[in-house]
């Protein structure tokens, strides 16, 4: 992470996916549907775990491995959809923690996880 701009993640999926002619299957539709898909797969294995299995699951290197690949499966499909469609993560991203900073100030949510509209 501190070696690795999302702009070189960019172009190595693009890279990836242009060796393969891929562009044809990936429109917004279908790369939303499989990042969905991805992100149920890395949801499984949490499905019924108390807080203290899942903290042995993350020290077992083999486990850690299986959920990491299905982090950057989640992170594959993430970052083509906005590689596909001009999105600049950076920018989109802090532009939504501005309007979150705005919709949940400090003053009223810190240590709570009470939505906005409970309050």
């Amino acid at each position: 992470d501190n070696s690795t701009n999302i702009q070189e993640i960019k172009d190595r999926i693009k890279a990836f996916c242009d060796a393969r002619d891929w562009d044809q299957f990936h429109d917004a539709k279908e790369l939303a549907v499989a990042l969905s898909i991805e992100a149920s797969e890395l949801l499984e294995h949490f499905r019924w775990k108390t807080k203290e299995e899942v903290k042995i699951a993350l020290e077992d290197p083999k486990k850690k491995e299986e959920i990491s690949d299905e982090i950057a499966d989640v992170l594959y499909f993430l970052v083509r959809i906005s590689q596909m469609n001009d999105i600049d993560l950076s920018e989109a991203l802090n532009r939504k923690l501005e309007k979150n900073d705005k919709k949940y100030p400090v003053e009223k949510f810190k240590g709570s996880s009470k939505k906005y509209d409970e309050f």
